[in-house]
């Protein structure tokens, strides 16, 4: 399965996730998706995601100056973020489970080539 598709209608509730617990930047964020197992994500998209949750709202940023490079501009998830973050939870939670019992058919419910039902 193409998980491409997939990442593009979770990735706003994926980078609100990331955010929930601590504060990042760009690149960190992407890192930080990769390492929790969505490792397709791509960096365009991830920073289009934050551009998009930033103007709707739902993230606030601060620039944070670095000795060593340009400075980084960091993303903090905000209350409106949070309720965002804590809707799309139970959604996610409901489609998944559904998924989950379309997907978990005993091997006696599965019918043989050719049969009907």
């Amino acid at each position: 399965m193409d998980t491409t598709q997939l990442l593009k209608g979770v990735l706003d509730v994926a980078v609100l996730a990331v955010l929930r617990t601590e504060d990042g930047y760009g690149y960190d964020i992407v890192r930080r998706l990769r390492d929790a197992g969505l490792g397709d994500v791509g960096d365009a998209s991830v920073y289009g995601t934050l551009r998009r949750l930033y103007a709707a709202g739902s993230l606030s940023s601060y620039v944070v100056p670095s000795d060593g490079g340009p400075h980084r501009k960091y993303y903090a998830i905000n209350p409106q973020g949070r309720a965002a973050l804590d809707s799309q939870t139970v959604t996610w939670l409901d489609f998944a489970g559904a998924m989950s019992t379309l997907l978990t058919i005993t091997t006696t419910d599965t019918p043989t080539i050719g049969e009907n039902r």
